[in-house]
């Protein structure tokens, strides 16, 4: 421990160590810059370089330099019961700021990382998300607020996301499974962060594309968090980046495991991986599972250009009320991601310009799909009016026609007790899926070939 702090305190001389600085100190400064801070900069310059050079930059609007005192007092001296969850990293923590803290500061609730120094992660990755969130600003990517860089302490701080992370709502048994239309949301706004990553004018390998690491708010909006493996795409003569294989097992390119071999496409491999699972409702990887299965892309990827096997490997938990023709689509995506070869693989602009015109389908059937709607802010009459209205409209369509598809026969039977998913988002939007849990982070496994 002790060893670790002298590295960590020989690290960091051009961090501020003032225990209260000056207000022109608290927001890095917005001076033009012709070009961003490149990662590879990190292991080309000394850390006073590296520091100075992000307090002079351009790394985004009103980007907060807090003091160690000032985030303990928002975290309640980082109270167990304000603890989000713990990764390779560290703790998270949930905080409040507001003006009280820094003028002109618009009050919200936070979520500060802080880096443990016994962890697995150090130094440079806390600097590796400073680099890129605070020069990089998307909808899509998590808002990064401020950072404390003082003595040899390490945190940053993050817009707070109501929902958690793509994993707990997925897997963890929540009341009902994540309907199909907000499925097609999250994959929308990951693939956009990652599209516009790639289409940088320097291009960012995300590198830990995973379903833990994308963060949900309010609204089921996607946001891409957790950049300390990121990377930049290599030079324009050079065809790859040759890097030690960090990760997490059941994600990474086989390329990249392979050889080390690193491109824009093993983030596509990775978010082909995170496709599948929002398809079958599956993680990516679980020794419970029979052996044949236990890995979810060599089980499932065959099956994936076969539409009559489709049903077979779609999340049971939807019972069929899903768009079959969005399915289609979405598998035979799935399958182009995770080809072997990187060449064969979409880029992400492609991907999110395959995706968008899912959410508009409309063969989403009405079937027996329970939820249990809470009982505050639900207009139950609306509700059920709506409800029936979709229904009477299925049963016309279907006295005409009976649908014809495979696996789908417990359909025929309606059932006016229930709520479907497309009366549920008309009425309630995103508003109603799941209570607020506690997020957990989960930390980065080196993956062995």
């Amino acid at each position: 421990m002790h060893w670790k702090r002298l590295m960590l305190k020989s690290l960091i001389l051009g961090c501020f160590k003032a225990k209260h600085p000056s207000l022109d100190q608290n927001i890095v400064s917005k001076k033009t810059c012709s070009r961003r801070i490149s990662l590879s900069d990190l292991s080309n310059a000394s850390a006073i370089s590296i520091m100075s050079d992000l307090s002079n930059s351009l790394i985004g609007s009103n980007l907060q330099i807090f003091t160690y005192q000032e985030l303990k007092d928002i975290t309640q001296n980082f109270s167990n019961s304000n603890l989000l969850g713990e990764g390779g990293f560290g703790k998270v923590y949930k905080g409040f700021i507001d003006d009280k803290l820094r003028p002109n500061l618009e009050p919200q609730v936070v979520a500060v990382k802080a880096l443990n120094l016994d962890g697995k992660q150090g130094h440079r990755e806390w600097l590796t998300e400073v680099v890129i969130l605070g020069q990089l600003k998307h909808r899509h990517l998590v808002n990064l607020i401020g950072y404390c860089c003082e003595d040899e302490y390490r945190l940053l701080v993050y817009q707070y996301m109501e929902r958690g992370n793509l994993e707990e709502k997925l897997f963890k048994g929540y009341l009902a499974a994540l309907p199909w239309l907000t499925r097609v949301k999250i994959a929308i706004g990951a693939a956009k962060g990652l599209a516009f990553l790639h289409e940088e004018e320097k291009p960012v390998i995300y590198r830990d594309v995973k379903a833990s690491n994308i963060l949900l708010d309010s609204d089921y909006n996607a946001k891409l968090s957790d950049f300390g493996l990121a990377i930049d795409e290599p030079e324009e003569d050079q065809t790859h980046v040759t890097t030690r294989v960090m990760g997490t097992r059941g994600y990474a390119a086989p390329e990249y495991i392979n050889t080390g071999h690193l491109t824009t496409m093993s983030d596509v491999y990775s978010f082909g991986v995170v496709l599948l699972e929002l398809l079958t409702g599956k993680k990516s990887v679980d020794k419970k599972r029979p052996t044949r299965e236990k890995e979810l892309v060599e089980w499932a990827r065959p099956m994936l250009k076969d539409s009559h096997k489709l049903d077979s490997i779609m999340d049971p938990r939807l019972e069929g009320q899903y768009s079959y023709q969005g399915a289609k689509k979405i598998a035979s995506l799935t399958y182009q991601c995770l080809s072997q070869h990187a060449k064969f693989r979409p880029t992400m602009l492609n991907v999110v310009k395959t995706l968008e015109p899912l959410m508009n389908l409309t063969d989403i059937p009405i079937g027996h799909f329970v939820y249990v709607v809470p009982n505050e802010g639900v207009n139950e009459g609306s509700l059920k009016l709506n409800n029936e209205k979709e229904e009477e409209k299925c049963e016309r369509k279907e006295k005409g026609h009976q649908r014809q598809r495979k696996g789908h026969h417990s359909l025929r039977h309606r059932s006016r007790a229930v709520y479907s998913d497309t009366a549920l988002y008309k009425t309630l939007g995103t508003s109603l899926y799941s209570p607020k849990q506690v997020p957990e982070v989960h930390e980065p496994e080196p993956i062995l070939a």
